[in-house]
């Protein structure tokens, strides 16, 4: 169904319906709509009786967003960090090696932009402070 809303940007149960869900009872459709709603996937607007759904997020950002979901409950489920690390630098290399290096010019690209940001100032700023008090 979000293959339809993407391809069509805005839709109605019964227009989903009538452009390829027939063999799915309307009450299906709805509930899933419905619940992709609520879990915020989903924007919606009255229309007349009936409600007209879009995605709240391009195909792009939605497999970042559950990338990133995946990626964080991993992190989070093991006691040490780099277990998880090692983990994904394996599938990457039985995926494609060369996937290991647009990995580490990802993270070089990271740690350049994270010494140059507003935060890095930030600290830069306080330990030059910190080292003009002591």
């Amino acid at each position: 169904m979000l293959e339809a809303l993407w391809a069509r940007g805005t839709a109605t149960v019964r227009e989903l319906l009538d452009e390829g869900y027939q063999d799915l009872a309307y009450t299906t459709v709805m509930t899933t709509l419905d619940r992709l709603y609520k879990k915020n996937v989903l924007t919606r607007e009255a229309e007349g009786r009936a409600f007209r759904y879009a995605a709240r997020f391009t195909r792009e950002e939605l497999q970042r967003e559950v990338a990133a979901d995946a990626f964080r409950q991993l992190l989070d489920a093991s006691p040490q960090g780099s277990l998880p690390l090692s983990y994904l630098v394996e599938i990457l290399s039985e995926r494609d090696v060369q996937l290991l290096d647009d990995l580490r010019q990802l993270v070089e690209s990271k740690r350049r932009e994270l010494r140059s940001g507003p935060r890095a100032s930030e600290a830069r700023d306080i330990n030059s402070r910190k080292q003009e008090r002591d």
